[in-house]
C-alpha cells in the first residue's frame, strides 16, 4: 500500500479535511487555558469518530483543524460532532464562555478537501485516461 494511505475492507483512501471555524460574533475568547482544553477535546472526539488529527492551530478568534477521516464519514458530520462536543464541554468547564456568548461556535465553517496529489496532477491523470 502506498505510504500514507488508509484502507478498509473495500477501499483505499486518504480523506483529509481542512476546517476553519470561529466563536460566535468572532469574539476573542479562546485564551490559553481554553485552547489547551479544546486541543484535548478535539483529539478525544476525533478518536471516537475514528479520525486522526494531522494539525490543529488556534488563535483567539478562530480554529484551524486538518483531520483525516474514513470515507463513510461526511465532512459535515465530522465538524458537527467536533463543534457540538467541544462547545458543550467548554461551556460547562469555563463559565465565562456561558456568560459572554449565547452559544460558543457560529453555525458556519469553512471546509476544504486535501490529499497527496495536486489538482494539476489529478487533472493530468484523468486526461491521460482518455487514450487508454
Amino acid at each position: 500500500m502506498a505510504k500514507g494511505y488508509d484502507s478498509s475492507q473495500t477501499s483505499v483512501h486518504f480523506m483529509g479535511y481542512h476546517f476553519v471555524w470561529c466563536p460566535k460574533y468572532r469574539r476573542k475568547v479562546l485564551s490559553a487555558p481554553i485552547q489547551t482544553r479544546l486541543r484535548q477535546l478535539v483529539e478525544e472526539k476525533a478518536a471516537q469518530l475514528g479520525c486522526k488529527v494531522i494539525a490543529l492551530e488556534m488563535m483567539l478568534d478562530h480554529v484551524h483543524l486538518f483531520i483525516r477521516a474514513q470515507p463513510k464519514l461526511a465532512p459535515n458530520h465530522v465538524i458537527a460532532q467536533v463543534k457540538g462536543f467541544t462547545s458543550r464541554v467548554l461551556r460547562q468547564e469555563f463559565p465565562e464562555l456561558r456568560a459572554r456568548l449565547p452559544t460558543l461556535w457560529t453555525r458556519s465553517y469553512f471546509v476544504s478537501t486535501h490529499g497527496h496529489l495536486s489538482d494539476a496532477t489529478i487533472q493530468k491523470y484523468i486526461e491521460e485516461q482518455q487514450g487508454v
